[in-house]
């Protein structure tokens, strides 16, 4: 009776460390296949990776109006999408927060940020916060890198080293990633930490 009692409870433990490793483990990770999305741009049109023909990859980015982090990276994502859109790497901005949550994250909100920033890119609305959850974006800034043809990661994490002051950046981390990507070289940092802010859902 005592040896079923112990196999019963190492059972139990066992069947709850499964649990756990596999509801933590959540999100893409570098090599894995991502799947495509349709969510509304600031123009009110719906949005693909697949609308992209002539697109090599990716640089998508979760990122909001009112994080200081996503605020003080709005010119460099500006000058990603300038620098890497005619090469084929197109940044693709998503907003993730949920604006019953942060109000001045709404869609409307939205289009009037990307007017004043003069964005170059599709600014779409993660409605329902459907998207972020499967790449498991944690961040306001938060960067993945994807290759269209095999539709895998290359890499994740931060812009830069320098979250809040661009005079600061020594190592630019998505322009490296995407540099050996067009040069058919491999990646030397595929992950780093993205800093910034929580990504926010209503409670």
């Amino acid at each position: 009776m005592k040896k079923i009692k112990i196999i019963l409870v190492m059972a139990i433990v066992s069947i709850a460390t499964l649990s756990f490793t596999t509801s933590t483990k959540k999100g893409y990770k570098v090599g894995d296949k991502i799947e495509d999305f349709s969510l509304k741009n600031i123009d009110d049109k719906m949005v693909s990776l697949s609308d992209f023909n002539d697109a090599k990859g990716f640089i998508i980015v979760f990122t909001c109006n009112t994080c200081p982090y996503s605020v003080a990276n709005e010119d460099r994502i500006n000058v990603l999408d300038a620098k890497y859109k005619a090469q084929g790497f197109p940044v693709i901005a998503i907003n993730p927060n949920d604006p019953a949550a942060v109000p001045e994250d709404s869609f409307g909100d939205m289009k009037v940020r990307a007017s004043e920033k003069e964005f170059t890119f599709p600014y779409l609305f993660d409605d329902g916060q459907k998207v972020y959850p499967k790449f498991g974006a944690t961040k306001t800034p938060h960067v993945y890198i994807v290759s269209k043809k095999t539709m895998e990661v290359e890499y994740i994490g931060a812009i830069d080293n320098s979250s809040r002051n661009p005079d600061k950046v020594t190592e630019k981390y998505v322009e490296n990633a995407v540099d050996a990507l067009l040069a058919g070289n491999k990646i030397e940092k595929t992950e780093t930490r993205a800093i910034g802010c929580s990504i926010k859902v209503a409670r």
